[in-house]
């Protein structure tokens, strides 16, 4: 993203974020929810050009939910404040939780133990517990519970990715498919060196959808059928005694 715009982004999802959290916190409170989360994410995974971010902001608007992309994520991890007011925002009885997920990825081999990589985790999985939102890249749908978080992964035949890049970015074909490739590696080498995981693997996600056979609005229904079918899914399991033992990484 430009820098300019990033910039003028910034501050007012940041303001956004910060009330999402405190009214989950409040909405929590008023509803006595019990310890184990049971809030939904959604995880979205994208190819360049497959139109994750328009589908990602379309489910937003029809469910009502905060919208993290990878720059806002990354913005968080690395600001002190906002990690803190991001965790202090968690309602005391699902601490706990958060505490033996964080202390999980600590043990998995799998995972980088980089400073920075850590911090992300810990916000991902922090806006896990307030859950209602919808998380884009960094390697949510191979991290978040499996339990409670809609994998989402959006592709597209590299031609048609080309053409939406190249209008989108006002940029050449040669230049438009230089830029897919280069984002596609760095995708890749982020989820390979930390998380050990391949994008493309199906088994990985809940949903893959092709933006070329099904249009944003069809994406967005599809995805929303399937929210529907995960609360339907633990709201049977709460009725039923189960462990409440941290997810596996």
């Amino acid at each position: 993203m430009n820098q300019d715009r990033w910039a003028e982004r910034v501050p007012g999802a940041v303001l956004k974020a910060v009330q999402h959290w405190e009214s989950q916190r409040a909405r929590s409170g008023e509803l006595n929810l019990p310890a184990s989360p049971a809030a939904i994410t959604i995880a979205v995974s994208r190819q360049m050009g497959a139109r994750g971010s328009d589908v990602a902001h379309a489910i937003g608007q029809r469910l009502s939910w905060q919208i993290y992309d990878h720059e806002l994520l990354e913005y968080i991890a690395k600001e002190m404040n906002l990690r803190v007011s991001l965790l202090e925002s968690i309602d005391e009885r699902r601490v706990s939780w958060l505490e033996e997920c964080v202390e999980a990825f600590g043990e998995a081999r799998t995972v980088s133990e980089s400073s920075y990589v850590r911090y992300l985790v810990e916000t991902m999985l922090s806006l896990s517990t307030h859950g209602n939102c919808i998380i884009v890249g960094r390697g949510a749908a191979h991290l978040l519970p499996f339990e409670t978080t809609l994998r989402l992964r959006l592709v597209a035949p590299l031609e048609h990715r080309i053409h939406v890049v190249a209008k989108a970015l006002n940029l050449s074909r040669q230049d438009a498919t230089r830029r897919i490739e280069m984002t596609d590696q760095n995708r890749l080498r982020f989820l390979k060196d930390h998380f050990h995981k391949a994008p493309d693997d199906p088994e990985n996600y809940d949903l893959v959808l092709n933006t070329v056979r099904f249009s944003v609005e069809e994406c967005v229904d599809l995805v929303l059928e399937g929210v529907a079918r995960l609360r339907s899914q633990l709201q049977q399991a709460a009725l039923t005694p189960h462990s409440t033992s941290p997810p596996s990484f």
